[in-house]
């Protein structure tokens, strides 16, 4: 979807009215599954005991899937047990013994779970921890009420993926025959057995299960193996690319996400668009959600529980909260009075002293009082008296409420006598109080220019907007035109602002980045000095001016005073558009800034959030997963690979490159899209077999009849074929198929037989 369709799309989503009531639609919430742990399951030893008088007769079928297997006697009806291919093994310190949890019981507890290890390699259907594996056979044959002593003595009816290697199959060959003694063994591919289950003659078979998706081609009953196809996409990678996309939609989320609960949202929440492009373009509009479209997952959590005071509680705080500030008012006018007390106890003390020293016979005694209380001279005396009887004067005007009689910087300037006195009439001390006195007057001054320079800053903005009126009355289009670039310019400041505040948060950004590099490279940058009484190099931060610059490169927090202050960009922005509300026709509520970032018109908020109207407050919202595009983004993968960058063609392209390159016979290419059987868990999905005779009619030539159907159980009937067909197969059609202990032994591991439900021997899939 290209950037201009998406800007589309957000403009034309339409807001939503709010509702009478002021509640927002509620969105559909489910409860995150939990580990599918399903307690002790008993063994089922009557089918052993009820194939006890014809061993020969009655075997034992497994199907081997990466997801599930299914183990059951031939003259069942069903399987018997569904085992995840899944093994816990760990040693018990408490009770020094060795512990083995299998399929669903790997799931009991945090330890088990701890310890699962797959007999199968991740993403395919290959068994590569025989180990694993041999475990599980164990707890299969054991509920199967085999004697744990005494050997299967059964023949084995067990499935395998497509091009099985030979390496596989050899390391089970040697499981089932010397292990477990079995009787004889036969192997045979999954999507045949289905499909001879549900009574398929020609066409072509679509097996996508847990690990892959293949396309294998059958005419007549015999599998023409050496034109089949694999798309590596199965339900184990559509899990793995559910869980990166949410993982990416929800970086912050405080629960656990595992990949058992990504089956079940597949399961449950999925389905195949049937048409993908119309469907994702509206998927995240209002009637959308309101539909149903984003699915709320509401995981664990512990809330902390606010007890809500009633009214009377809240009025004796509040009482409360009074009485203690007129205690705090009546410690504070305490506290000044008494420090007024002390200050005028000082005020009289200097007076007494500085009368003192008027009265002194001597200058060596004048000297010895001014020293006494470490003033330099009479000046510094006198300076320290009016001081401290303005503070007395401003104090007590304060606390009796009057305003203080502020001087005017005129009149301030007036108050330095001395300076229109030469030198020469002056004293020593005398000088040095003009000297003052000049330092003083050069501080007022210095505000007299600032206030004036203010003065001039405002007839400097009044003029502005004079002529900025001028100009909106006499050239409007201009005034427009400077106006909106204004608000341009105000929006790719405040995108900036946001970007350097996400960026000064983020402890690996470049900023911080830049920030850590500065303060540790703060004692080695610049030559050092050594101290002045000897001894070990000194640091010498801070002698040249240009030193204090650091303070704003590594400083995070606002301004200080001295600093101008940073302009509001976004309350500039709020007049700017003030303005353009009402001077300029061609702009609307719907073009201003809040209007844009409204939650009901993102369509960000609505692929994080949905229909809630914010980002949550509670730990309740927090701990909330949205699923919306997810739902058809998934499953359709399988449709268009290069979503998920799987580097291969589509299912749609297989079939027809399958169909019209390796089959030139019209009349074969006719036989197999008439019937097109889907089969295994992956094909589960709603609107599947749909979208697919959809595709293919819209792909392949008009003349052709395309006929899609889904087995009757897509998960079960591989088990289902296998016992059919040991069933009622005869003794010499098995035979054919099956290798017995017998030929294992003469023949070798490798030993394999050619059948129509079977792998062929070919370099190509041997």
């Amino acid at each position: 979807m290209t950037i201009n369709a998406v800007t589309r799309i957000i403009e034309e989503r339409s807001r939503p009215p709010v509702p009478a009531d002021g509640a927002w639609p509620t969105p559909r919430v489910y409860p995150a599954p939990e580990f599918p742990f399903r307690g002790w399951q008993p063994p089922s030893p009557s089918g052993y005991m009820q194939s006890a008088g014809t061993p020969s007769e009655s075997a034992i079928v497994i199907d081997s899937g990466a997801s599930t297997l299914k183990v059951g006697w031939s003259f069942d009806k069903k399987p018997r047990f569904l085992i995840p291919p899944l093994l816990a093994k760990y040693k018990d310190r408490k009770y020094n013994k060795y512990c083995a949890f299998v399929g669903y019981d790997a799931y009991a507890d945090a330890t088990t779970r701890g310890q699962i290890r797959n007999a199968f390699e991740s993403y395919t259907s290959v068994p590569v921890n025989w180990d694993v594996m041999e475990g599980i056979l164990d707890y299969t044959f054991i509920k199967l009420g085999v004697d744990a002593e005494a050997s299967v003595g059964r023949p084995i009816v067990m499935t395998e993926p497509v091009a099985n290697l030979t390496y596989t199959r050899r390391m089970m060959n040697e499981v089932l025959f010397e292990a477990y003694g079995a009787t004889s063994v036969t192997y045979g591919l999954d999507s045949l057995f289905s499909y001879r289950y549900n009574k398929g003659v020609s066409g072509l078979v679509v097996s996508s299960g847990h690990a892959a998706t293949h396309v294998i081609p059958v005419i007549d009953r015999k599998p023409q193996l050496q034109s089949c196809a694999r798309l590596n996409w199965g339900g184990s990678q559509a899990q793995e690319f559910l869980l990166k996309l949410l993982r990416l939609k929800f970086p912050n989320f405080p629960g656990k996400m595992y990949m058992e609960q990504m089956e079940s949202y597949l399961k449950q929440f999925s389905y195949i668009s049937t048409d993908f492009q119309a469907d994702m373009s509206h998927y995240l509009d209002w009637a959308g959600l309101e539909a149903g479209n984003d699915i709320v997952i509401q995981y664990p959590f512990t809330e902390q529980v606010v007890v809500e005071k009633s009214a009377e509680e809240i009025a004796r705080q509040e009482e409360r909260k009074k009485e203690s500030g007129r205690r705090l008012q009546e410690q504070a006018a305490k506290m000044r009075l008494e420090k007024l007390i002390k200050k005028e106890q000082e005020l009289e003390y200097l007076q007494s002293l500085h009368q003192q020293y008027l009265n002194a016979p001597t200058k060596k005694e004048q000297r010895r009082i001014l020293d006494d209380e470490e003033f330099k001279d009479e000046a510094a005396l006198e300076r320290a008296i009016r001081d401290l009887d303005r503070k007395i004067q401003k104090s007590r005007n304060k606390d009796l409420g009057n305003p203080a009689d502020e001087e005017t910087l005129e009149e301030q300037l007036n108050k330095f006598p001395l300076l229109d006195v030469p030198d020469d009439q002056l004293d020593e001390d005398g000088i040095k109080e003009k000297r003052h006195q000049r330092l003083m007057k050069s501080g007022v001054e210095a505000r007299i220019r600032a206030k004036a320079e203010k003065e001039r800053e405002r007839a400097r903005i009044a003029e502005e907007k004079r002529l900025d009126e001028e100009q909106r009355v006499n050239h409007p289009e201009d005034w427009i035109a400077g106006r909106r670039a204004q608000r341009n310019a105000l929006l790719v400041k405040i995108k900036e602002q946001a970007r350097a505040k996400a960026d000064s948060s983020n402890r690996k950004g470049l900023a911080s980045q830049q920030r850590m590099k500065t303060l540790a490279n703060l004692a080695s940058d610049g030559p050092k000095r050594k101290r002045r009484g000897g001894g070990d190099y000194d640091d010498d931060f801070g002698a040249n001016d240009e030193d204090w610059g650091v303070y704003r490169t590594v400083a995070t927090e606002p301004a200080s005073d001295d600093e101008e202050p940073e302009e509001d960009a976004e309350a500039q922005l709020k007049d700017v558009e003030k303005e353009l509300l009402e001077y300029d026709p061609t702009f609307t509520e719907n073009d201003t800034f809040e209007a844009q970032n409204d939650w009901t018109k993102s369509l960000m908020h609505a692929f994080l959030r949905g229909a809630l109207p914010g980002p949550g407050d509670s730990q309740r919202e927090d701990h909330q997963l949205h699923l919306n595009v997810e739902r058809i983004r998934v499953p359709e993968v399988i449709f268009q690979p290069s979503i998920a960058g799987v580097d291969q063609a589509g299912l749609v392209e297989i079939i027809e490159g399958i169909v019209m390159n390796r089959f030139n016979n019209a009349s074969q290419q006719q036989a197999l899209l008439k019937d097109v059987f889907l089969t295994g868990g992956n094909t589960l999905f709603t609107n599947f077999d749909e979208r697919l005779n959809r595709e293919l009619i819209s792909t392949l030539p008009t003349e052709f009849g395309i006929k899609v159907r889904a087995a009757s159980d897509p998960i079960l009937d591989a088990w289902k074929g296998a016992a059919q067909w040991w069933s009622g197969s005869s003794s010499s059609e098995r035979a054919a198929a099956t290798v017995s202990r017998t030929e294992y032994f003469e023949k070798g591991s490798e030993y394999v037989k050619e059948h129509d439900l079977g792998n062929s021997v070919s370099p190509a899939y041997g």
